[in-house]
């Protein structure tokens, strides 16, 4: 191919469709130098710290076979502490496995390689323990608990006729459901 074709056949190119051309032209703009990389770097890390001063994160964390739940040691100096039945993936993991828990992500997670279970601190602290489904399950595990307190007040309501009606706003009862006749 001689000269004279390429530059017929970029005329052409150009000509049926910029898209090329365009693209050539976006691969031509100006790229960062090492020291304005270096400068984004710096400012990255001092937002990273600035976070780290307003939410706590973990410095340590450990294994309580004793109480049998999770301790984790905040930067604040406070102590949180999670069974380990309520963690997703950690419900019937042995004592081995639960001690072998690292801190990771600068104390935004708790990390448990055997295991291979993932927990986010500050999700913890608001009481999510894992996924949706797995919350859901954790509710409904633990609403279904039977004790002496809810079976005497079962026992006192039946005696009433039945638990009883919420009452409204304007400080009566709703009217009852009404079936299809």
């Amino acid at each position: 191919m001689t000269k004279a074709d390429l530059i017929k056949a970029v005329q052409v190119v150009e000509r049926e469709s910029d898209r090329p051309l365009e693209a050539w032209r976006r691969a031509q703009k100006p790229r960062l130098t090492v020291t304005e990389i270096l400068a984004q770097r710096e400012a990255a890390r001092s937002a990273t710290a600035s976070d780290a001063d307003a939410e706590p994160r973990a410095r340590l964390a450990r294994y309580d076979s004793r109480a049998h739940r999770i301790e984790v040691e905040l930067t604040n100096g406070c102590l949180f502490a999670f069974p380990v039945d309520l963690a997703q993936g950690l419900r019937g993991a042995g004592p081995e496995d639960l001690r072998d828990v690292q801190v990771e992500l600068e104390g935004e997670g708790l990390h448990w390689e055997r295991l291979d279970a993932d927990l986010l601190v500050p999700e913890l602290m608001r009481g999510v323990f894992g996924s949706k489904r797995w919350m859901s399950e954790i509710g409904r595990r633990l609403g279904s608990v039977r004790s002496d307190a809810k079976a005497r007040a079962a026992r006192i309501n039946g005696r009433k006729g039945g638990r009883p009606r919420r009452e409204t706003s304007a400080g009566t009862s709703p009217e009852p459901a009404r079936g299809n006749k």
